[in-house]
């Protein structure tokens, strides 16, 4: 990996210790698989991985590099992220079909159109869909493998999501990543059905940490990242006033999925603070250099439910620019 343009990443004889957290929002977080792809492309003794932590479609990603780089290492984690995003993307006719149905419907609904309301429970395609994002997971991952892979030289592994029942967030983490876990961190209210894990009800992680953050700073002391480099889909900023229904939505869309992110970046500008200025001891807590991988590029919030594959590899693409862009 080329040489990183933040203060902690200098040709001191130590690794800079780096913690990843991708964003979810659906399909859009293809653009996250081209960045972990380009970014493990040349990884090397300057960087070690301590954690990588994912919500949605960001758990996909930070789960798949993550086995790929405890049983093997970066090309193998760069092979798995990209076959899993092969398997997602729309195959066939009928799934065709399918796909320019939903987008179509979730694009007249942002502007506005009086559509009928469905719950999932009600039709049995999104039970389907969810066997099918099963079956696909399984088949790159060895889930029963998991806890054997976890331990001290191991990235902490952390997938997010929300307990409905208990009205909390919950996180996932190591041996408790499940194929369950990270189906519930992907189950978007109104798409799919809850995911009951340990007698309570999950849903989509989008609702609670957007990625999770804070758990990647619960480590000791020699662990705790040095930098935390951030895999943000939603746009942090908006030129202009949003005046059409569809603009409005994408706003709302955007601002809802980075308000608990921009919370725990907050968070962690303060312990820098209290770190620099001596209210907490240095030899207990890491300053975090944050650095965020922003897609920038706007895409309708539609979009976010978009398999196809032309689609995703053009957000593929991006992210692998925008990689490269980070790495300077």
């Amino acid at each position: 990996m080329s040489e990183s343009s933040s203060d902690g990443g200098s040709d001191a004889e130590e690794p800079t210790k780096v913690a990843i957290a991708c964003q979810g929002g659906g399909s859009h977080t293809a653009f996250t698989c081209g960045v972990l792809r380009e970014l493990l492309d040349d990884w090397d003794d300057q960087y070690e991985l301590v954690g990588i932590s994912g919500t949605s479609g960001g758990a996909f990603n930070a789960l798949a590099v993550w086995y790929g780089l405890v049983t093997e290492g970066p090309e193998t984690a760069r092979r798995i992220v990209g076959e899993l995003w092969d398997d997602l993307a729309v195959d066939g006719v009928q799934d065709r079909w399918l796909n320019t149905m939903v987008t179509t419907l979730n694009r007249m609904e942002s502007a506005g159109y009086p559509l009928p309301s469905v719950s999932p429970y009600q039709i049995p395609g999104p039970e389907v869909g969810k066997r099918r994002i099963r079956t696909i997971l399984e088949r790159h991952i060895d889930f029963d493998a998991v806890p054997d892979l976890c331990g001290t030289t191991a990235p902490e592994l952390v997938v997010g999501t929300v307990d409905i029942n208990a009205g909390v967030f919950e996180t996932f983490t190591n041996e408790d990543v499940t194929v369950d876990a990270v189906l519930a961190s992907a189950a978007v209210p109104n798409l799919f059905e809850a995911v009951e894990i340990n007698g309570h009800l999950h849903w989509d992680g989008l609702f609670s940490q957007n990625p999770p953050v804070s758990d990647l700073m619960h480590q000791p002391p020699e662990r705790k990242p040095e930098e935390l480099w951030v895999i943000q889909i939603n746009a942090q900023e908006f030129e202009g006033e949003p005046t059409t229904n569809e603009v409005i939505a994408d706003r709302r869309n955007e601002l809802s999925g980075n308000i608990s992110l921009n919370q725990e970046l907050n968070f962690i500008e303060q312990v820098n603070e209290w770190v620099e200025t001596g209210k907490l001891p240095a030899d207990e807590f890491e300053h975090t250099e944050v650095r965020r991988i922003q897609m920038s590029d706007r895409f309708h919030c539609s979009t976010k439910v978009d398999r196809d594959p032309e689609f995703l590899d053009e957000l593929r693409e991006l992210g692998a620019e925008r990689a490269r862009a980070f790495l300077g």
